[in-house]
């Protein structure tokens, strides 16, 4: 298949040349399909995802009898039902493994992301920007969207510009003193993990420790003079069998009596009402059942203890099919996982004085979704093979971005480009100084800290090395250094002012790190990364004067980063969960009518986390 409306040399350049597609989802069905009805030779897709039933209302490469099968399988059998010529090598993989490291990437000629998560974005950004290959990244939001060409020295990297805050919640309201739905949301998600998921790490269990958080915050709870045992809830809940009432009343009873009896929390607060299972009999409605349909019905708390206690069970029974160490993953469109979560958030939400909500309410809240719109993933699929025709005829300078808007603005269109490429960050530490600032204090920070919560965790690096002069103090290679792990950065030789190598090898880049002596304020965190070397050099020069020995802390300043150490300060953020490798979250705002969509990045392509 030929196009006819461009030049023979392109329409031979379009048959022979190599393109990756990264994603198989909303985007990158509409993608795949333009991509060989354009006449694209030769084509490689990656996703890692199996088809859900939920995706077939917006992904047309799949039908109901491929549900579970890998997308990117399918999505390659449909696309040659279009054009039997083509030539499309399918990978049901994870972009980020070692086996798609830069000498993959520079085999083609121009790669197209079409994926709803940063941590997968920011890995291909950096391969293709070691490989000197052009990306065209793209995303929606609703009816928002855009593209937008990256490539070496002539446009921002993606990571140019920093991801939006997300919209975090205190831990300790989360616990102790919910004001709003989401909550109730976010605490009945952490009840489903407690109770038949995998704990990640101890935030889940400060979420329930209410006898532990209720001795730290005030002081007066009826325990403070005996030692409490601490038994996790998931242990009490096998104890008891998973029994439904025996859990409900420690769940909307027991523990809010424990909490009323901490004075100091109800002064300038209204107090929640316990609810024992006997009580909770009220079989009128809650509210307006929205035209009848079932989602969209708000239950009364009868129906919540109903469904509390029939998910209960049915979530036992799965639980107990699996092998031993295996839990169950939470997945929206799970029903017995969904009306726990519905069913506990409401009964919490009660007690609480807290408006109840449907389970669809719920669901958006708990999945931190906004419907896709397959209209806007055909669009931007479509401006996306443009991008890609204009690379291959070598004008990539006519690739400003472009952004598609859910509503006419002073340019009266729907879709409007940039009118040039903007600058790019002169901060940012993936395309310019390679060099960034790290501020902590360094008695207290380890090595495992380090690789975990700075490298891995916020520069989501892969595979980080570090070494000072000659000397490795993280390895890549599993094992060498595992004696160093829980020690400081004092304790391994690391001055304030001194500078460590970073190297990432399966990213294949390299950054120079400044350490920095600092204790800092509880609501700084535990480490202030900033790539502003100026401000961080004279900083350094500030620090090294006014310290009489190199063990003394020095002073700086920055942006903080959120790794809080005190449980006041910890927040639950509002996030899709996610394996912390694979990076497979669905991201980015709810289009907020005071912003214009010109001037944000949609991520998406068919769930969006609420920022």
């Amino acid at each position: 298949m030929a196009l006819t409306s461009i030049s023979e040399e392109l329409r031979s350049k379009v048959a022979s040349s190599k393109i990756l597609v990264v994603g198989a989802g909303g985007i990158g069905c509409e993608l795949l399909k333009n991509l060989v009805l354009t006449g694209f030779g030769d084509i490689e897709v990656i996703d890692l995802d199996t088809i859900d039933v939920s995706n077939l209302n917006r992904q047309f490469l799949f039908q109901r009898k491929h549900v579970g099968r890998p997308k990117a399988e399918v999505a390659k059998e449909s696309c040659l039902k279009f054009n039997p010529n083509a030539r499309i090598t399918a990978h049901c993989a994870n972009v980020m493994s070692k086996e798609y490291s830069m000498s993959y990437f520079e085999k083609f000629n121009v790669v197209l992301n079409a994926l709803d998560n940063r941590a997968a974005r920011a890995h291909v950004n950096r391969m293709c920007l070691s490989a000197n290959v052009p990306l065209i990244e793209s995303g929606t939001s609703g009816y928002a969207g855009q593209v937008e060409l990256i490539y070496k020295k002539l446009t921002p990297c993606y990571e140019c510009v920093g991801p939006q805050e997300q919209k975090t919640y205190p831990a300790c309201t989360i616990r102790t003193t919910p004001t709003e739905h989401i909550h109730c949301t976010i605490w009945a998600k952490y009840l489903f993990n407690q109770l038949f998921g995998e704990n990640p790490d101890n935030t889940d269990e400060e979420v329930f420790d209410i006898r532990t958080d209720a001795t730290k915050d005030t002081g007066d709870a009826p325990g403070d003079k005996e030692e409490i045992p601490k038994t996790s809830p998931r242990e009490w809940a096998q104890q008891t069998g998973y029994d439904a009432e025996k859990l409900f009343n420690k769940l909307f009873n027991d523990d809010i009596l424990y909490n009323l009896s901490m004075s100091d929390l109800w002064q300038k607060r209204k107090p929640p009402v316990p609810l024992p299972w006997d009580k909770a009999v009220d079989d009128s409605p809650a509210g307006d059942s929205s035209g009848g349909m079932n989602d969209q019905k708000i239950w009364s708390i009868a129906e919540c203890k109903q469904q509390f206690a029939d998910a209960l069970k049915a979530l036992k029974e799965a639980s107990e099919e699996l092998g031993e160490g295996e839990n169950l993953v939470w997945d929206k469109d799970d029903e017995p996982a969904m009306n726990l979560v519905a069913a506990a958030a409401n009964i919490r939400a009660h007690v609480y004085g807290i408006p109840m909500k449907s389970k669809f309410e719920i669901k958006a809240m708990a999945g931190n979704i906004i419907p896709a719109i397959a209209t806007s993933n055909a669009v931007v699929a479509g401006l996306i093979v443009l991008f890609a025709l204009k690379v291959l005829d070598s004008k990539m300078e006519e690739c400003k971005t472009v952004y598609l808007r859910n509503c006419v603005g002073s340019r009266r269109a729907f879709i409007a480009p940039e009118t040039g490429f903007p600058p790019r960050n002169p901060k940012c530490f993936v395309c310019s100084s390679q060099q960034i600032s790290l501020v902590t204090d360094m008695k207290k920070l380890t090595l495992k800290d380090l690789e975990k919560l700075v490298l891995r965790g916020k520069l989501s690096m892969i595979e980080p090395e570090v070494m000072m002069d000659e000397k490795v103090l993280i390895s890549s290679e599993e094992g060498e250094t595992d004696h160093l792990a829980d020690k400081t950065l004092s304790e391994v030789g690391v001055l304030s002012g001194g500078q460590l190598k970073v190297e990432d090898f399966v990213q294949n880049y390299e950054i120079k790190m400044i350490v920095v002596d600092k204790q800092l304020k509880e609501d700084e965190g535990r480490f202030i990364i900033t790539g502003d070397l100026d401000t961080m050099k004279s900083s350094t020069k500030e620090i090294e004067a006014e310290k009489p020995t190199p063990e003394t802390n020095g002073a700086s300043s920055g942006p903080s980063t959120s790794q809080p150490e005190s449980d006041d300060d910890d927040v639950i953020m509002c996030i899709e969960d996610e394996p912390s490798t694979s990076g497979l979250s669905k991201r980015k705002p709810i289009e907020e009518s005071s912003i214009p969509v010109k001037k944000r990045r949609t991520e998406g392509d068919d769930c969006i986390i609420i920022n």
